[in-house]
């Protein structure tokens, strides 16, 4: 496992106008509710030679249909995090021991009816909904939730 590299990545954390958060629920684990980790923010593969910032509004337009949004803040750091051994060799095709993350908050400046998670060929998410920043961590999966844990303290500020 050590052997494999990290996946650069980008995360957001979207912002609506009430201060609560985008999540969707992902396409390959629709019955996945709460701890099982069927619900995540959006993010994405950074590619080569790509801007963080760039990167962002180009996933969130992939995942959920719109990048009607600004950027807020930048997360200072990199958070990274290892898949679980059972999956090593099996998600991320196989290639990555886990991902390293650059995060944003944005505020989505858009209406509710410009989400389209059907958008792309190859959907992603399957449903979505807005929820309490301080909701993130319990809805991760275990090997995400000290990044969400992080993301929940240091984004608390653009809930108000």
């Amino acid at each position: 496992m050590s052997l494999l590299p990290y996946r650069r990545n980008v995360g957001a954390v979207l912002f609506n106008h009430t201060g609560q958060v985008l999540v969707a629920r992902r396409a390959d684990l629709p019955n996945a509710e709460g701890p099982a980790g069927g619900w995540q923010l959006p993010q994405g593969g950074i590619d080569a030679d790509e801007d963080p910032r760039l990167a962002i509004f180009r996933e969130l337009e992939e995942e959920i249909g719109t990048a009607n949004a600004e950027i807020l803040a930048e997360h200072p750091g990199w958070l990274t995090y290892d898949l679980p051994p059972h999956l090593v060799g099996v998600a991320l095709k196989g290639k990555f021991r886990g991902q390293t993350q650059k995060w944003f908050a944005l505020r989505f400046l858009g209406a509710e009816s410009e989400i389209d998670l059907g958008r792309d060929r190859h959907p992603e998410f399957d449903a979505w909904r807005w929820v309490a920043l301080a909701e993130l961590p319990a809805l991760a999966v275990d090997f995400k939730r000290a990044i969400y844990e992080v993301l929940a303290r240091d984004f608390a500020r653009f809930t108000r």
